[in-house]
């Protein structure tokens, strides 16, 4: 014959109690790892540098003409001359950017 040990189980209130913790955690984190996605994407300005990095190697060839107004992905970009000194400027609502350039 057979003797049953009782094994102790997990009651009702313990048992909600964890899984109430376990998605309390969860929740957290994911929206920890939404915000830090959004920003990531909300600052990635690779598009825009590489735009700018090309139009520096045209200046350089002298492929393009000064002054240059463009418009690139919501972007304002804008190259002049002042006193012999060209200046890169580029902008996206109420961000300004500017960058100083060697014109041969």
């Amino acid at each position: 014959m057979v003797i049953l040990k009782k094994i102790r189980a997990a009651t009702l209130i313990e048992t909600l109690t964890a899984s109430v913790l376990i998605i309390i955690v969860f929740m957290i984190a994911s929206l920890s790892f939404n915000n830090i996605f959004s920003n990531h994407l909300r600052s990635d300005h690779s598009a825009i540098e590489n735009r700018i990095k090309e139009l520096e190697y045209k200046i350089l060839h002298e492929n393009i003409t000064i002054p240059y107004t463009e418009d690139f992905d919501a972007w304002e970009i804008e190259i002049i001359t002042k006193n012999n000194i060209g200046i890169l400027r580029y902008s996206k609502q109420e961000k300004t950017y500017e960058k100083q350039l060697i014109i041969p």
